[in-house]
């Protein structure tokens, strides 16, 4: 797609407005506390082993319209912190008491979870795996791996269920977080599976309003989310390859390749593998979503600035 190449200096690798309130950075997401209400500015960066490595064209809109996608697919089963979105790369949502932990729903064994078994490190979410997996196995079931969210540069750690019910969230609170997870990634696999896709595994956070717990941030994104294409599985995992993926481990895998997973300073994305990159979260974009990625072209800070302008927002 000429169009990607033609987007690489466009891309929006940050947004700060006074007039938008406090700001908070995340490695994506630009988030502005106004009252009770967040402006989640979605930007282009892209992060892996918890470092920002540059930006990839187009990439917040998608994140931002696959998130849209999924929060009104699934909103009969989880209520969401959705209000508007005035731009592509944009969502107004509901303030809420986040809950300090991720919860991460695993199909298959594989990323770093299997890179950490591989290494002999089990047990540390309070179970043990079996012996004897295989890279990208599937489980009999799903199984919850719970991280602590770690602050902005810092790592995320494994946690167990005890940890958490014993001094971060309450049991009922929790044990609702853990049934919305498990049924979020049941409904998420099964559409997968209709488009030719497998969702893999994902990461949901939780916050409350009003007493209410809801999903926040974003949901099944190929940020948050692994998905492989479903016809090369078994063939792939037979012959020990690594599957076809459509998310962001391939830019892990890109790091990999060229000896680095977190330590030191990253590699620079050359055009060429940040093209790529994009090609392939629009890849997924079609197949998921079942429709053509319409993309915003031309400078997205202004664009999102006109929009946020004419919502009554950015002043």
């Amino acid at each position: 797609m000429n169009i990607i190449r033609e987007q690489l200096p466009y891309t929006l690798d940050e947004f700060d407005s006074r007039s938008l309130g406090q700001r908070y950075r995340g490695k994506v997401r630009e988030n502005f506390h106004l009252g009770d209400e967040i402006v989640m500015i979605t930007t282009d960066r892209v992060s892996a082993f918890d470092h920002v490595l540059g930006t990839i064209p187009f990439k917040g809109q998608i994140l931002t319209e696959i998130a849209k996608f999924w929060f009104e697919k699934t909103r009969n089963i989880a209520p969401n912190h959705i209000i508007s979105y005035p731009d592509p790369q944009v969502i107004v949502a509901q303030k809420a008491d986040t809950l300090p932990v991720e919860v991460i729903v695993r199909g298959y064994i594989t990323g770093s979870l299997w890179r950490e078994y591989k290494e002999g490190i089990n047990g540390q979410y309070g179970f043990m795996l079996s012996n004897g997996l295989k890279k990208n196995e599937l489980f009999t079931t799903p199984i919850l791996t719970p991280s602590t969210k770690a602050q902005y540069g810092l790592h995320d750690e494994p946690i167990t269920r005890q940890d958490i019910v014993d001094g971060l969230v309450d049991e009922k609170i929790y044990a609702q977080a853990e049934t919305y997870a498990l049924e979020l990634f049941s409904a998420g696999q099964e559409w997968a599976s209709q488009r030719g896709l497998i969702l893999v595994d994902t990461k949901y956070e939780f916050g409350i309003v009003d007493g209410e717990l809801i999903i926040i941030d974003e949901i099944h994104t190929p940020d948050s989310s692994r998905y492989w294409i479903a016809s090369e599985y078994k063939k792939r995992f037979n012959a020990n390859e690594n599957q076809k993926m459509l998310d962001k481990e391939n830019i892990r895998q890109w790091l990999i390749e060229r000896g680095f997973s977190g330590a030191g300073t990253p590699p620079t994305l050359t055009d060429e593998i940040r093209i790529t990159l994009a090609e392939q979260y629009v890849e997924l974009y079609n197949q998921l979503t079942g429709q053509d990625f319409i993309p915003e072209v031309g400078e997205v800070k202004k664009r999102i600035e006109n929009n946020l302008e004419e919502a009554g927002i950015y002043a």
